[in-house]
C-alpha cells in the first residue's frame, strides 16, 4: 500500500515537473529560451538562447529561462508638422503604418538584441519616432508637387528609405497609407488650384475629343451600317439571282422534257398520219387523174385536133384572102387611073345596105320629083350623109355632069 502511495505521488510530481517545463508557442508569438548557448549561421556567431516559432519545447531546469516575444502588429499614427520639403515648403502628413517583430531570421536577432522585454507601448515609440524621421528625410528629398501627385512613388520611397532602419531593431513595415498632406503657406492649395484648372481644361478637351471622336465614330458605325445594309441587300439580291437562276434551269430542262414530249407526240401522230396522207395523196392522184387529168389529156388531144383544123381552115382562108388580094392588085393595075372611084364604088353598095337598113321601113305610095331652083338637091343631100357616116367624098367620084333625074314609083 506504500508503494502505491509513492508511485503516486511520484506521478504527481513528475506531472507537475513536466507541466512547469514544458512550453507550448502560439502561431503569433516566439518562445526564447534563455540560458544555453548555441551557433547561429545567419549571424556567423554564438548566442545565449534558442528559438522556439509555432511549437512547443521543454525547458531546461536551472539552465534555462523562457521568454516570450509578441509578434502581433503594432498600429503606428504618423504626424509629421513643419517638415520642410524641396523647395523649402513646410508640409504636414499624416498617415497610418503597420509594423511588427520581425519572426523571420537574422531580422528577429536584431529584435531579441534591441526590444526584448519592452511593452508593447515602448516598442511603438521607438518605431514611430524612427519612422517620422525617415519621413522627413524622405520630404526633404521630394517637391511638394511630387509628394502630393504621386503618393504611391511617395510611400514607396518611404518604405525603401524606412526599412533598413527598422531592420536593424528587428521590426517589419507591413503597411503605410499616407491619409493627408498639408502646407500652412497654402501651396498645395495653390497647386491644386491650378490642377483643378489643368484638369478641368484637359477634361473639357477630352470631352471635345471624346465628343468627335463620338461624332467620327457615329459617322464610322452608320457607313458601316449602310455598307452593312448594302451588303446584305447584295448577298440577298445574289441569292435571289442565284434561286432564280436554279429555277430557270429547272425550269428549261422541264420545259425541255416537256417539248421533247410534245415534239415526240406530235412526231409519232405526224408519223402515223403520215401513211394516212400518202393513201390520201395517191387517192387524190387518181382521182385528178380520172376526173382532171384524163379530161383535160381528151380535151388537149380534141382542143389541138380542132386547132389543127381552124388553122387550116385560117391558112386556106389567109391563102384565098391572099389569091383575092394578089388579084384585085392585078385588077387595080390593069383599071388604070379610075382603079380607085372603082374600088370605092363597089364599096358603097353594102355601105348604102346598112346605112338604109337603119332607117324605119316606110311604105312610099308615089315619089314625084320636082324640077326646082336646085334640082340636085336630093342627090347633095345623100352624097353629104354618106360624106359624114364613111369620111368618103362621092360627089369627087362622080362626073361634073349628070343627066337629069326623072320621076319614078317605087
Amino acid at each position: 500500500m506504500e508503494f502505491v502511495v509513492i508511485a503516486v505521488i511520484g506521478v504527481v510530481i513528475i506531472t507537475t515537473a513536466i507541466r512547469n517545463l514544458y512550453y507550448i508557442c502560439q502561431p503569433n508569438e516566439v518562445l526564447i529560451f534563455a540560458g544555453t548557448t548555441r551557433w547561429v549561421p545567419s549571424l556567423q556567431r554564438r548566442v545565449g538562447y534558442r528559438l522556439v516559432k509555432g511549437g512547443s519545447s521543454l525547458r531546461m531546469p536551472l539552465f534555462e529561462r523562457v521568454l516570450r516575444l509578441d509578434l502581433t502588429n503594432l498600429i503606428i499614427e504618423l504626424k509629421v508638422s513643419g517638415a520642410y520639403s524641396k523647395g523649402g515648403i513646410p508640409l504636414r502628413v499624416e498617415g497610418v503604418a503597420n509594423i511588427k517583430i520581425a519572426g523571420e531570421e537574422p531580422v528577429i536577432h536584431n529584435a531579441i538584441e534591441r526590444l526584448l522585454g519592452k511593452n508593447r507601448e515602448e516598442i511603438k515609440r521607438i518605431a514611430k519616432e524612427t519612422l517620422e524621421g525617415n519621413l522627413r528625410g524622405v520630404l526633404a528629398s521630394l517637391t511638394p508637387q511630387q509628394v502630393n501627385e504621386d503618393k504611391l512613388a511617395f510611400v514607396r520611397s518611404l518604405q525603401d528609405e524606412a526599412e533598413e532602419d527598422l531592420g536593424k531593431l528587428g521590426l517589419v513595415l507591413d503597411t503605410l497609407q499616407i491619409q493627408n498632406i498639408s502646407d500652412d503657406v497654402g501651396y498645395l492649395d495653390s497647386l491644386g488650384r491650378k490642377q483643378r484648372a489643368d484638369l478641368l481644361r484637359d477634361a473639357r478637351i477630352a470631352e471635345a475629343q471624346a465628343q468627335s471622336q463620338s461624332a467620327i465614330q457615329a459617322a464610322e458605325n452608320a457607313r458601316l451600317t449602310v455598307f452593312a445594309q448594302i451588303d446584305s441587300e447584295m448577298q440577298i439580291v445574289r441569292a435571289e439571282a442565284q434561286r432564280r437562276i436554279r429555277d430557270a434551269v429547272t425550269r428549261r430542262e422541264a420545259l425541255i422534257a416537256e417539248t421533247q414530249a410534245e415534239v415526240g407526240a406530235k412526231l409519232a401522230r405526224t408519223q402515223a398520219d403520215l401513211a394516212v396522207q400518202r393513201e390520201r395523196i395517191m387517192q387524190v392522184r387518181q382521182q385528178l387523174q380520172a376526173d382532171v387529168v384524163a379530161p383535160a389529156e381528151a380535151q388537149c388531144t380534141s382542143g389541138t385536133e380542132t386547132a389543127k383544123a381552124n388553122a387550116a381552115q385560117i391558112i386556106e382562108d389567109g391563102k384565098a384572102l391572099v389569091e383575092g388580094m394578089r388579084q384585085l392588085a392585078v385588077s387595080w393595075q390593069k383599071a388604070g387611073p379610075y382603079a380607085r372611084q372603082i374600088f370605092l364604088l363597089q364599096k358603097l353598095e353594102p355601105l348604102l345596105q346598112a346605112l338604109a337598113a337603119t332607117v324605119p321601113a316606110v311604105k312610099v305610095q308615089q315619089v314625084t320629083v320636082l324640077d326646082g331652083t336646085s334640082p340636085m338637091m336630093g342627090m347633095v343631100t345623100l352624097l353629104e350623109q354618106v360624106r359624114a357616116a364613111t369620111g368618103v367624098d362621092l360627089k369627087q367620084l362622080l362626073p361634073s355632069k349628070t343627066p337629069p333625074a326623072n320621076g319614078a314609083d317605087q
